[in-house]
């Protein structure tokens, strides 16, 4: 299994996981054309993807998944209350998923399966899940959009051997920043997104002995640095015991990140 973000930011998300003959997209939240130029970027030839799911109903996240799975003739999986939303009634294969119950994404293309885990998070918008994907005893995690760390949900996503983890905004930088209070309450809530000491609580909770990359998603263009989000990641790794184990890597809202092997 190769995992490769495409995309990570306020401006939209989206990640691209191939196992096997199977490709997966888990969200689509650019518009149509940059989407359509992210998969170009990262080789995928029209068609090739046969299964789309949704985090949860927020723009930058849903944008343009009902368009791209009706692109691909591939399944959109969503939580049911966005079946009728916008973004995903443009696809004409729709299966709604059930929050923290696993479900199977096959290919047709041969006998590659996936396991999907959707588990639930706190944020504003529900329901929001983190993904779970399994193939041929190897783990990949995708969690962003969480309002603060949960020792439950660690233990639901435990053991991958790829960490997508948000490390949204610095509390300082927040303050000083450009964004009304209201937002500002908004996004440090318990259901808004996490910081990065909150993203460090989190790593600590849900690193293993299998976890060697850790991809540091989500961050803010304008209440945070790469600098501070990898300083926070470092340090958590540092107390784990896990420094020389686990490669870091900040995703980018501009282009794809390298193709990861899980």
């Amino acid at each position: 299994m190769h995992i490769q973000v495409l995309s990570s930011g306020s401006e939209g998300n989206s990640t691209l996981v191939r196992a096997g003959e199977l490709s997966v997209l888990v969200d689509a939240g650019l518009g149509r054309t940059e989407m359509e130029a992210r998969l170009a970027t990262a080789r995928l030839a029209p068609g090739a993807i046969e299964h789309v799911l949704v985090t949860h109903g927020h723009l930058d996240h849903a944008r343009s998944a009902g368009i791209i799975a009706r692109r691909e003739r591939a399944m959109l999986h969503c939580p049911e209350n966005m079946i009728t939303h916008a973004a995903a009634r443009r696809s004409k294969r729709l299966s709604a998923i059930t929050v923290n119950k696993a479900f199977d994404l096959p290919s047709a293309r041969g006998g590659d399966v996936v396991r999907a885990t959707p588990v639930a998070l706190p944020h504003d918008c529900d329901p929001t899940v983190a993904y779970k994907l399994e193939y041929e005893g190897r783990t990949a995690v995708i969690l962003t959009d969480m309002g603060r760390p949960d020792s439950d949900i660690a233990r639901q996503l435990a053991d991958a051997h790829v960490l997508v983890l948000e490390f949204n905004y610095d509390p300082g930088l927040m303050t000083t920043g450009p964004y009304p209070f209201v937002l500002q309450k908004r996004i440090t809530g318990d259901r808004g997104h996490l910081a990065n000491e909150q993203g460090a609580k989190m790593l600590e909770m849900l690193a293993s002995a299998n976890l060697h990359t850790l991809v540091l998603a989500h961050l803010s263009a304008k209440t945070n640095t790469r600098d501070l989000a990898l300083e926070a990641a470092h340090a958590a790794l540092a107390r784990l015991g896990l420094t020389s184990q686990v490669r870091v890597l900040v995703a980018s809202q501009h282009e794809p990140l390298e193709n990861l092997a899980v």
